[in-house]
C-alpha cells in the first residue's frame, strides 16, 4: 500500500496543481506547445539567493500569462499561493554540490534549489510531457486525471471491502460484550480493521487533493465509506486501555505510528493497550462507550457519568431506571430511553451475529 502523504505543505502545493486551477492549466498549454518550463513557487530570502537576472513583473497569474512567459529560456517564480508571477526569465543557481539524481539540466536545477531551499519547484519536460514537482527531499510526479482517477477508484474499491471487514468485526465485538465474552484478541482486531480503513482513506484523500474539481464525486463516496471510523477507533480505546493513566492522544497516535506490517502483528497492538504478549485470549470487560454512544441522544457527559458511576457495560446494563436515575443528569425519562436503547442493541447484535 502506498504510503499516504503526512505533509500538509505538499498537499497545499498539489491542490494548486490540481485540474481546473490556473496553474494547471498554464502548465497543460506549456505541453500541448511542446515546451518545457521551470516554475518556483514563494519569494523567500532562501530563493532570492539562488536567483539571477530576469524580470519583476508582479502581475495576476492567469493560465495565458503562466503559458506566455514560459516561453521564455528561464524560469519563473511565483508567489505562496501562486496567485501572482513575481519574476520572469530568471536564471537559478542553487549549489552545484547539493546531490541530484536527475541528469537533465532543468530538471537538476530543480531538484538542487527544492533541497536548497525548501521551496516547491516544478519542471515541466519539453521532450516527455511529465510535470514533476521537487519540495524538499521529496520529488512527485504529477500524473493525468485518467489515471489519478484510475487510480482512485480502485482505491475506493479496496476501502469498500475493508469498510465491509470492519463492519463484520464491529458487529461481532458488540454481541460479544452483551454477551460479556470479550476478549483482548477481539479488540486487537476491531482496532486492527479500523486503523487499516483510516490509512486507505488516507490514500484516496491524496488522490482526492490531486484531482482537485475532478475529486468531488469520489469526495462524497469516501465520506460515506469512513463516516463514524474515527470515533470507533477512540472508543474501542476508551472501552478497553487497560491503563488508564495513559492519554488517548498518545494511544492513538502510537497505533498510527506501526508499520503495516507492525500493525498486523496483534501481540504489538496489544501491548499498545498496555496488556502483555501473552493476553491476546484474556477475557475483557468493556467499560460502555461504544455501545452507549449508538443511544440516540445521549450527551457524552451522560456517558462519562454512567461510566464513573457502575464502572463496566454489564453492570449499566443490569442496571434498574432508579438506579440509572441516580445518576446527574440521567432523569427517569432518560433512565428509561437508555435501558430501552441498551435492550435494543443487545437483541439487534445477538440476531445479527447468529441469523
Amino acid at each position: 500500500m502506498p504510503e499516504p502523504m503526512r505533509d500538509e505543505g505538499l498537499r497545499s502545493v498539489l491542490a494548486m496543481l490540481a485540474p481546473g486551477s490556473p496553474l494547471r492549466e498554464g502548465i497543460e498549454r506549456v505541453i500541448r506547445a511542446g515546451r518545457g518550463a521551470l516554475i518556483v513557487i514563494g519569494w523567500t530570502p532562501e530563493i532570492e539567493a539562488v536567483v539571477s537576472g530576469g524580470f519583476v513583473i508582479d502581475i495576476g497569474a492567469t493560465s495565458q500569462r503562466v503559458a506566455e512567459l514560459a516561453k521564455m529560456d528561464g524560469a519563473l517564480v511565483l508567489d505562496g499561493d501562486a496567485q501572482r508571477v513575481l519574476r520572469a526569465n530568471v536564471h537559478l543557481v542553487p549549489d552545484p554540490a547539493i546531490e541530484t539524481s536527475e541528469t537533465g539540466t532543468r530538471h537538476r536545477s530543480a531538484e538542487r534549489t527544492a533541497r536548497q531551499t525548501g521551496q516547491p519547484v516544478i519542471a515541466v519536460s519539453e521532450s516527455m510531457g511529465m510535470v514533476t514537482l521537487y519540495y524538499g527531499d521529496r520529488r512527485h510526479t504529477v500524473e493525468e486525471v485518467s489515471a489519478l482517477l484510475f487510480r482512485a477508484n480502485q482505491a475506493l474499491s479496496t476501502l469498500e471491502r475493508y469498510r465491509a471487514r470492519l463492519d463484520e468485526v464491529s458487529a461481532t465485538l458488540a454481541a460479544r460484550e452483551v454477551e460479556d465474552a470479550v476478549t483482548v484478541r477481539d479488540v486487537v482486531l476491531t482496532l486492527q480493521r479500523a486503523e487499516m480503513l483510516r490509512r486507505i482513506a488516507l490514500e484516496v484523500e491524496d488522490h482526492v487533493v490531486e484531482l482537485g474539481s475532478e475529486g468531488r464525486l469520489i469526495q462524497l463516496q469516501l465520506d460515506e465509506l469512513v463516516a463514524s471510523v474515527a470515533d470507533d477507533r477512540e472508543l474501542v480505546v476508551r472501552d478497553y486501555l487497560a491503563d488508564r493513566r495513559r492519554k488517548l492522544p498518545r494511544v492513538l497516535d502510537d497505533v498510527a505510528a506501526l508499520s503495516t506490517d507492525d500493525l498486523l502483528d496483534s501481540e504489538l497492538v496489544a501491548s499498545i493497550l498496555a496488556y502483555d504478549e501473552e493476553e491476546l485470549d484474556r477475557p475483557v470487560t468493556p467499560r460502555g462507550y461504544r455501545l452507549l454512544s449508538r443511544i440516540p441522544r445521549l450527551p457524552p457527559r451522560v456517558v462519562e457519568r454512567l461510566v464513573d458511576r457502575f464502572g463496566n457495560l454489564p453492570r449499566i446494563m443490569e442496571a434498574s431506571i432508579a438506579e440509572l436515575d441516580e445518576v446527574e443528569g440521567v432523569g427517569e425519562s432518560r433512565a428509561r430511553t437508555i435501558q430501552d436503547g441498551l435492550r435494543r442493541l443487545a437483541e439487534a447484535s445477538l440476531l445479527e451475529r447468529y441469523v
